[in-house]
């Protein structure tokens, strides 16, 4: 009997509505078109405007799409993971709420958290629940909405995070397509870079903390920027020479939409081709467990069974690695 191998089977996506450009945003704070491109290559990014619409709304929609574009049964579904760093509320469950809003009634749920690399922890363990041959039909969602956290007068925060998800289904394969190979790190000491302090449970959120805005997101840039540089390239190189793979092999690299300069940084340090590299972070930012899933939706034309895709992140905490994995059809 061939090994089981956990593939990806199909794809979702969702952006909210409202755009927010780098002109909308030269009105806000201190910036400019041209300075927020430079640095970042972002040019727009969404954001979920409606009151009382959380990271689920955005779980749900995306979840919704791949569900309609492959006529999914939603009892079918094993389990449903939400990978967020941005969970509806504290305590109760963004997945378990999210697979209920979908019709999975069979399916158990849970949320997963590491920063930018939640969606790249998840492919970890979707897949390794699907190689225990317990499960056959795992549903992986990355959703974050960035704007809840975000103070719109930081120019060092606002211009870089927007709000989306995605969505996959990983299933059992017998042909040897799916996940490959993982490197997945972390290291504690990241967590004073990147953060958004105020509450949790080390520190609850208070009067006095929601007046000084100590519940935003803060972020370190040159320190996040030079860890982010360094690690992404670090992992990709290892995976590949892990697994004897060059340049000519990788089909695409797949890499979190965190900032232009780390995604070109980690695609010179393997030597690979502008043209291999999947990049939308022009039109949706920085939209953190999300970012991985709506590259994959927007190539999904491109992409060919047996490509071969180099996966690569880095977040707070710090979290960073890199998944090689086969791409299992034809669209």
């Amino acid at each position: 009997m061939s090994k089981i191998t956990a593939a990806i089977t199909a794809v979702g996506a969702y952006v909210p509505e409202y755009v927010l450009t780098n002109q909308i945003l030269e009105t806000m704070v201190d910036t400019n078109d041209e300075w927020i491109t430079t640095r970042t290559g972002i040019k727009e990014r969404r954001i979920l405007k409606e009151e009382g619409k959380g990271t689920s709304f955005l779980a749900t929609k995306a979840a919704q799409n791949l569900i309609d574009k492959t006529g999914l049964n939603p009892e079918e579904i094993d389990l449903v993971i939400v990978s967020t760093a941005t969970p509806d509320m504290k305590a109760a469950s963004t997945a378990a709420y999210t697979a209920s809003q979908i019709g999975a009634k069979n399916a158990f749920s849970f949320d997963l958290e590491a920063a930018c690399s939640s969606f790249l922890f998840g492919m970890s363990v979707a897949s390794s629940y699907i190689e225990s041959g317990r499960y056959k039909k795992v549903l992986l969602i990355g959703a974050d909405k960035n704007s809840s956290f975000i103070n719109y007068e930081d120019r060092a925060t606002c211009i870089i995070f927007g709000d989306g998800g995605g969505a996959v289904l990983f299933e059992p394969n017998e042909e040897g397509m799916g996940l490959q190979d993982e490197y997945l790190r972390s290291d504690g000491i990241g967590r004073e870079f990147l953060r958004a302090k105020y509450g949790g449970s080390s520190y609850p959120i208070t009067k006095e903390a929601l007046e000084n805005g100590e519940h935003y997101v803060f972020q370190d840039g040159k320190t996040v920027f030079k860890n982010a540089v360094f690690n992404m390239a670090d992992v990709a190189v290892k995976i590949l020479e892990r697994n004897n793979l060059t340049k000519d092999d990788v089909a695409w690299l797949v890499a979190h939409q965190a900032n232009k300069r780390i995604i070109d940084a980690t695609a010179n340090r393997i030597d690979l081709e502008a043209e291999k590299v999947m990049m939308n972070i022009e039109k949706f930012g920085n939209t953190t467990s999300a970012t991985l899933p709506l590259l994959l939706n927007d190539y999904e034309t491109q992409l060919k069974k047996g490509d071969k895709l180099i996966f690569a992140a880095f977040g707070g905490g710090f979290t960073w690695g890199s998944i090689y994995l086969k791409w299992a059809y034809n669209s």
